[in-house]
């Protein structure tokens, strides 16, 4: 899929970011330049936008809202909400079945009605997150249940530059 030409941004926006589920990389747009990229980890399920289906969605999103803004590095998130836990391996032991969302949370919002917004393929209403995962979990191969997974220092810097109402395009 080509890039999008810069003209379908919003305007207002300097900023964008662009999720390459084939490659697994993220990368922070400023214009026309790349100003960072890491890795990232994408659905092990694949791409697509039904619900319930475990998949990360394609599209033009916007970073609905960030979470987490003063909560130490590992803070254990459930339904959006802190639960008082930072995540150890003790913690991942006592609770093996969990998918951990730790440190901060940007939430995604569709752009695209009847692609990724609206109905059963909804991101937002799919709780799809960029968000912190463990340091053993693998980056740069898909894994997730859908979501996008970062590491603590990329989920910082994407945090303190992607602000709520920047563009998200996962191709």
């Amino acid at each position: 899929m080509a890039t999008p030409r810069l003209a379908e941004l919003p305007p207002s926006q300097s900023g964008w970011v662009e999720i390459d589920t084939q490659r697994q990389r993220l990368r922070w747009w400023q214009g026309k330049e790349v100003n960072y990229e890491c890795a990232i980890s994408t659905g092990v399920a694949g791409v697509g936008q039904q619900e319930g289906s475990g998949q990360t969605p394609l599209g033009w999103h916007y970073v609905r809202a960030s979470i987490g803004k003063d909560l130490p590095d590992n803070a254990v998130f459930r339904g959006r909400r802190w639960t008082g836990e930072v995540f150890s391996p003790e913690l991942a032991t006592n609770y093996p079945e969990r998918d951990w969302i730790l440190t901060r949370i940007m939430w995604l919002c569709g752009l695209e009605r009847g692609v990724n917004r609206g109905a059963d393929v909804d991101s937002q209403r799919r709780y799809i997150y960029l968000h912190g995962t463990p340091e053993d979990q693998p980056m740069g191969v898909a894994a997730s249940h859908g979501c996008i997974r970062l590491r603590n220092h990329d989920l910082h810097y994407l945090f303190a530059h992607a602000q709520p109402g920047t563009p998200v395009w996962l191709h």
